[in-house]
């Protein structure tokens, strides 16, 4: 299963997430599911870096599946809308797949 833990400050702004564990959806290099999550999260990541100022912290482990950002501070709107469009569309995966392969966690930074 794949766990999302998304971190959101006290405006209910994005600060951050985790995201890690594969979804076991199919044999690796056929799993969908995966490879949906792992295509709109390093998107996410991509356009941050690219289209925004906004320092972030990334650390990555390629063998559990683990990517994690941190903001290190009030993300600008843009980068808030990025992870606002990532969560939908992980949801959009969760609703589409059901339950078993993403679950999702909320923490107040």
């Amino acid at each position: 299963m794949i766990h999302v833990t998304i971190y959101k400050n006290r405006d209910q702004e994005y600060m951050g997430f985790d995201c890690k564990g594969h979804a076991g959806f199919a044999a690796a290099g056929a799993d969908i599911v995966c490879a949906g999550v792992s295509a709109l999260v390093l998107n996410a990541v991509n356009s941050v870096d690219a289209f925004t100022e906004d320092g972030f912290q990334l650390e990555t482990e390629e063998e559990s599946g683990e990517i994690s950002l941190r903001f290190h501070e009030k993300p600008s709107l843009i980068s808030n809308l990025f992870l606002r469009s990532l969560f939908l569309g992980l949801q959009g995966i969760k609703e589409s797949y059901g339950d078993k392969y993403i679950s999702f966690h909320y923490k107040e930074v």
